[in-house]
């Protein structure tokens, strides 16, 4: 259960009439109550948990967003299911890229994300999530500063492997890439419409296998279109290099002017 996204629920009642801080349906209730010799009316304020945690998500993740801004830094949050190529396209695009860049990666345990993506130089900072199914701003503005080094271009953000959670998580990016492989099926974008609703781009990996899965790569298309049509569609396979040239393209259309300057 994510008590970060709000869907635990935390109970405190320490058995006075004093007031406290108390748990309803999925919210935090606060009761203020007079002191007084005689009882009078409580005032009550309930905020809904989810509410009340995604407000002081945004509010870091604005703070990110000005960090990177301020540095000339292009930030993407890649959001995907687990095992959709998230990693093997940045170790594809790290190696092909002509500005300084750096990673930071967010897995449950471990860092086997992370040591396949140093073998490019490229400096890479593992999060480890633990039970949680997303990043959140605080997690990256905790590491900013030793992850990003001074003249770095675009910074790459590898969220946990899920396509409902980190959606409503702002980490203060600039764009939300949806990764979804080839052989997820072409229905995905349907079933999952708040990733593809909110993402800029969306890459379809693993297209080298459409030809033995006997994917419609096109339907899939439509179907993203259907949720976003403004939604840039690339195709790309990380292992063969097919479409690789389009998403280095659209990586270099959006580097931070800003970032020239400096």
């Amino acid at each position: 259960m994510c008590e970060t996204c709000g869907c635990g629920h935390h109970h405190h009642d320490d058995g006075h009439s004093h007031g406290g801080m108390h748990s309803h349906d999925g919210g935090l209730t606060f009761h203020s109550h007079d002191d007084s010799h005689h009882h009078r009316e409580s005032s009550v304020l309930t905020v809904p948990l989810k509410q009340a945690v995604l407000a002081d998500n945004n509010t870091c993740a604005e703070e990110n967003r000005t960090w990177f801004t301020q540095r000339g830094i292009t930030a993407y949050n890649l959001i995907s299911s687990p095992g959709s190529g998230k990693t093997a396209l940045l170790v594809e695009t790290l190696k092909r890229l002509k500005v300084p860049a750096a990673v930071i990666v967010g897995d449950p345990y471990g860092e086997y994300d992370a040591e396949r993506m140093r073998v490019t130089g490229v400096p890479v900072t593992q999060i480890q999530v633990h039970e949680s199914c997303h990043l959140s701003a605080r997690q990256v503005h905790d590491v900013l500063e030793t992850a990003v080094p001074e003249g770095t271009r675009i910074v790459f953000i590898e969220n946990v492997g899920n396509l409902v959670c980190p959606v409503a998580f702002d980490l203060g990016e600039c764009a939300k890439i949806a990764l979804v492989s080839t052989p997820e099926g072409e229905e995905k974008p349907l079933k999952y419409p708040a990733l593809f609703a909110a993402a800029d781009a969306a890459l379809v990996t693993k297209t080298d296998l459409a030809g033995v899965l006997g994917s419609d790569l096109e339907f899939l298309k439509k179907n993203i279109l259907r949720i976003n049509p403004v939604c840039r569609v690339l195709f790309l396979s990380a292992r063969t290099g097919e479409g690789m040239d389009g998403w280095m393209a659209f990586l270099k259309s959006n580097l931070s002017k800003e970032g020239e300057r400096r």
